[in-house]
């Protein structure tokens, strides 16, 4: 119950922390005004909202235009009271901009012109099918990772990994399928690419939670979905963009994969593949460093040349022998392996070992104190 009850505590103070009173940061846009129509252009920002915005330059509407539609910035300011701006980008930051430059734009005794330079999808009215699409396959991948080492716990590396795989692609193909032009139309976005970003996200996620299961037992469970379902969910610019969320879960917008994933996901919708790249580079590393350290875990060590002498619990194969009757035999052992017991028929009758970590137990014998020598007699 109380680590339930932490989890849920996480997921309430994440998320009210992220989105109680959303604002933005640093939030980029840009203008072609020089000289004093720039710098009254940045005391209005600073006055609309302190700290909000970081204003760039463009030599021209042209350029204005282009970093509008790539997402480079969220609104270009032309003067005279015109305004670029990129519904695509969702309601909440199309409120922002037009808010902020409709203060400056009154101040210039302008009516506001706003045009629409990156229309989100016709079927994508809010601009979150991308959140949503991403947190389907995130809770799916984590699901997996989790199930993978309940429901097979001794299936091979190779065999785990050619799953993980496997789920990753067909994760891709059915939200490509149902995104996409062929279901609801709210992914318009090439269908190869946007299946590739996917099968990755949906891989990192679920190779990710293996790693955590396999590391810290069933504490992974726990912590993986406090770092991707809650903090990786959170901070993926899906609901907002990453400018709007606390100074201390912006960065994990940039490395996560469900951030990671969501922008590109955005970018091949309605951004000029913005994020694609960096989408393509960050995580193929998630799924490459999950797989190995899975491999030292589940391979190299059960591998190496020392495993079995580090075993635990050690077992020891053994069997009485048949003997003659009348005779007498002697059974010895090195502790600490797996070695036969061998016996001598018709010798002395107390053979000894050196307990070994974990303690042994002799075969006809009674139980002994870790570190004592034992003695036991056995007549065939």
């Amino acid at each position: 119950m109380a680590v339930v009850l932490l989890i849920g505590t996480v997921f309430v103070s994440v998320y009210l922390a992220a989105f109680h009173a959303p604002r933005p940061h640093e939030l980029r846009v840009g203008t072609t005004e020089v000289g004093t129509h720039q710098a009254q252009l940045r005391e209005g920002l600073a006055r609309a909202v302190p700290g909000g915005f970081t204003l760039e330059t463009y030599p021209d509407e042209s350029a204005a235009r282009r970093a509008v539609q790539d997402r480079s910035i969220y609104a270009a300011y032309l003067g005279k009271g015109n305004l670029l701006y990129a519904s695509a980008n969702g309601a909440g930051v199309t409120a922002t901009v037009t808010t902020a430059f409709g203060g400056v734009a009154r101040a210039e005794h302008q009516h506001l012109s706003v045009e629409d330079v990156a229309p989100s999808a016709a079927e994508d009215t809010r601009g979150l099918s991308a959140f949503y699409a991403a947190f389907g396959l995130v809770l799916a991948g984590y699901l997996f990772g989790m199930t993978t080492y309940q429901l097979a716990p001794r299936l091979t590396f190779r065999w785990r990994m050619g799953s993980l795989a496997l789920f990753g692609v067909i994760g891709g193909i059915m939200v490509a399928l149902i995104g996409g032009s062929v279901g609801f139309g709210a992914l318009p976005g090439a269908s190869l690419p946007l299946a590739l970003v996917v099968a990755l996200m949906g891989a990192a996620v679920g190779g990710t939670t293996m790693v955590l299961l396999r590391l810290f037992g069933s504490a992974g469970v726990s912590l993986a979905s406090i770092l991707l379902l809650i903090l990786g969910n959170a901070s993926s610019g899906g609901v907002l963009p990453a400018a709007y969320l606390p100074s201390w879960l912006h960065p994990l917008s940039e490395v996560l994969p469900v951030g990671v994933g969501v922008r590109a996901m955005q970018g091949l919708s309605g951004f000029q593949n913005d994020g694609l790249t960096r989408a393509l580079v960050i995580l193929p590393l998630w799924v490459l460093g999950a797989a190995a350290v899975l491999y030292l875990k589940d391979v190299f060590r059960r591998e190496g040349p020392s495993a079995e002498q580090n075993t635990a619990e050690p077992q020891y194969a053994a069997a009485l022998p048949v003997e003659e009757a009348g005779t007498r035999a002697e059974l010895t052992w090195q502790a600490g392996t797996r070695a036969e017991p061998t016996w001598q028929a018709g010798t002395g009758v107390e053979p000894t070992w050196q307990a070994g970590p974990g303690g042994l137990s002799g075969l006809g014998g009674s139980g002994f104190d870790e570190g004592a020598q034992q003695r036991a007699t056995w007549f065939g």
